[in-house]
């Protein structure tokens, strides 16, 4: 469906229904159909479709129009860390230096729009962490719109400026990252973007029973409800709580994750900081640190 929907927009294919308008201008639907090449669509691919017959400058150059050609190249090259590059063929590139080649060419056409799909997941990484924040930085220096595909939770988080959750071909939430990782509209959003406990409860009144206490809480939901927190919003070993026993731990250097087995033998996973340690089978007490989201039963 992602993928797809990058084609509608580029003008690879036509809308069954709707519109679709890039700046304020309809390009599809409603009788009306702009080509893929009168768009202004810029396109960076997984694979980066370089032409291997051509340098590193003449990549970037195809089908450039108009006077300043080798001018704008330079500052192609330049803004993309590709300096002193421009005469290499693209077999003589490591995978970033390749992406970063795709990148400079989708810019020099000028688009108003730029695709782009999962382009640094065929990256270790370490390179691509440092690929996404020089292409983020390109794209906001160039104050670009740009719709980027990704399959990986952190960098769609990190990248966006609003983002858009899709599954089975229909988008079910779109906002702020924060908004969307805080308050998902659906439980299969909730799951699906980041860690999540769910527990049973019940709500009434602006009040919230279920196994880790009695809270105040939002909803428009009365009765039983399934209860998500996240585990960074649970802490253990606080004053107050209850009885809890750990039964195993993810360790990821800049956190860890614990899994604590709860008095009805429920499961939850709860985000430590480093340096806090809890030998498996330790008993130790659980609280809520932080707001909860409620959905139907």
């Amino acid at each position: 469906g992602k993928t797809t929907l990058l084609r509608l927009i580029s003008g690879l294919e036509r809308p069954d229904a709707g519109t679709i308008s890039i700046d304020g201008v309809q390009v599809s639907g409603g009788g009306k159909y702009v080509a893929p090449e009168k768009r202004r669509v810029g396109m960076v691919f997984q694979d980066y479709a370089l032409f291997p017959h051509l340098s590193v400058r003449d990549n970037i150059a195809f089908g450039m129009s108009g006077g300043g050609r080798n001018e704008r190249v330079d500052r192609l090259l330049t803004g993309t860390g590709l300096t002193g590059l421009g005469s290499r063929m693209p077999q003589e590139l490591s995978g970033g230096q390749q992406q970063r080649v795709a990148l400079a060419r989708s810019l020099a056409a000028g688009p108003r729009v730029m695709l782009l799909d999962e382009p640094f997941s065929n990256l270790d990484p370490e390179l691509r962490h440092r690929l996404r924040e020089a292409g983020r930085a390109i794209l906001e220096s160039l104050q670009l719109t740009a719709i980027f595909v990704s399959h990986d939770q952190e960098e769609a988080l990190s990248l966006s400026g609003r983002l858009a959750i899709m599954m089975n071909g229909r988008i079910e939430q779109v906002g702020a990252p924060s908004q969307v990782y805080n308050h998902p509209a659906t439980r299969a959003v909730a799951s699906f973007l980041g860690d999540a406990n769910f527990l049973p409860g019940e709500f009434r009144d602006g009040r919230l029973q279920f196994e880790l206490g009695s809270v105040t809480a939002k909803s428009d939901l009365s009765g039983a409800v399934e209860v998500m927190v996240r585990p960074e919003r649970l802490r253990l070993d606080g004053d107050t709580g209850i009885p809890v026993e750990v039964v195993h731990s993810d360790y990821f250097g800049h956190d860890q994750l614990a899994t604590v087995r709860l008095p009805s033998g429920d499961v939850v996973k709860v985000r430590l900081q480093p340096g806090r340690n809890f030998e498996i089978g330790s008993r130790t007490s659980l609280s809520l640190a932080g707001d909860v989201v409620l959905f139907p039963a």
